[in-house]
């Protein structure tokens, strides 16, 4: 069990906010396979702020969708107090701060892992969060800004003087990115230098590799986020294999083509049939990773504009295997 301030939760796996990604459909499939907390998208508090029709639809929850996170991107004092007051009429379970996004539109800004350069700031800034929410309030870090500025603890310990309930670190520097090697250490540094729970990221691709963050580093929970993607089985599979190593079997050709269906008929009910087929191309994709016959229909999927034109593709899929 992993409890988080008031929250307690039965899994120690949860669901990254993956910008572009992290939708209703998205989030209600992965549930049905063992995800008990999911986040949606990032939310910039300047466009919360600013009644950004898009930042709403981020925030589109179900009553089935729960426990959930609400994950904000901020520099600004004044944009995240008002984005605070805002989320007050949001249901949602628990706050989080990113400190974590590499991307250079964010950091230049000040934002995401820019902030890991300023822990009096981060600091700060989570000192505002804790004191307006009503949710336990986590953040999420990186291990530092680049290799000669790897702070992660030290960013941890400012974190949890601010009153934060429990901390998110990607075991990579922002310089990183998402290539090389996770830094296991640092994780197990700020892991023992804390008295708040500590939840795990990065490289967590498959049930054994999730067994291995947790043994290399004593986390209390890992974040699961690109294992994810086209891969709602992650959940399942860590799960019987941190219990007692189980090896379940993989999903079948069969099942991963209806898998692809439901979710591409929830995209299409909740973006409507241009958008949902648009949005959910990328996924065929990863669904289909590694499988056979599937390099001539990834071009048809990029010329996809209906409903039919995938139910199509699904089937062309089936016949290939």
């Amino acid at each position: 069990m992993l409890k988080i301030g008031a929250l307690q939760l039965k899994s120690a796996l949860i669901l990254a906010p993956l910008a572009g990604i992290s939708d209703l459909p998205f989030r209600m499939l992965n549930r049905e396979f063992g995800c008990e907390l999911a986040f949606v998208e990032m939310i910039n508090v300047r466009s919360l702020g600013f009644k950004s029709v898009r930042t709403a639809q981020m925030l589109s929850t179900c009553p089935e969708d729960t426990p959930l996170g609400v994950q904000l991107l901020a520099k600004e004092p004044a944009y995240l107090e008002r984005a605070l007051d805002i989320l007050k009429k949001y249901r949602f379970h628990i706050l989080d701060f990113n400190a974590a996004c590499p991307e250079r539109k964010v950091t230049r800004r000040g934002e995401g892992a820019s902030l890991l350069k300023e822990p009096r700031l981060l600091q700060a800034l989570l000192r505002i969060v804790v004191k307006n929410a009503s949710v336990p309030v986590t953040v999420k870090i990186r291990t530092g800004w680049d290799a000669h500025s790897v702070n992660g603890v030290e960013v941890a310990r400012a974190a949890q003087d601010a009153g934060i309930a429990a901390l998110f670190i990607h075991g990579r520097t922002r310089q990183q990115g998402y290539s090389g090697s996770v830094d296991y250490k640092t994780i197990e540094n700020v892991k023992k230098a804390l008295d708040i729970p500590v939840i795990a990221s990065g490289d967590v691709l498959s049930a054994p590799l999730s067994k291995k963050m947790f043994d290399r580093t004593g986390c209390d929970g890992v974040l699961v986020a690109r294992g994810a993607l086209g891969n709602p089985w992650i959940f399942r599979e860590c799960e019987a294999f941190l219990e007692d190593g189980a090896c379940v079997k993989r999903p079948s050709r069969d099942e991963v083509s209806l898998v692809m269906r439901r979710h591409l008929e929830s995209c299409i009910g909740f973006h409507g049939e241009r958008v949902g087929v648009v949005l959910f191309r990328k996924f065929f994709g990863w669904y289909t990773k590694g499988l056979r016959g599937v390099r001539p229909l990834r071009e048809k999927v990029s010329a996809a504009r209906s409903r039919q034109d995938m139910v199509s593709i699904f089937e062309a899929f089936l016949e290939a295997g």
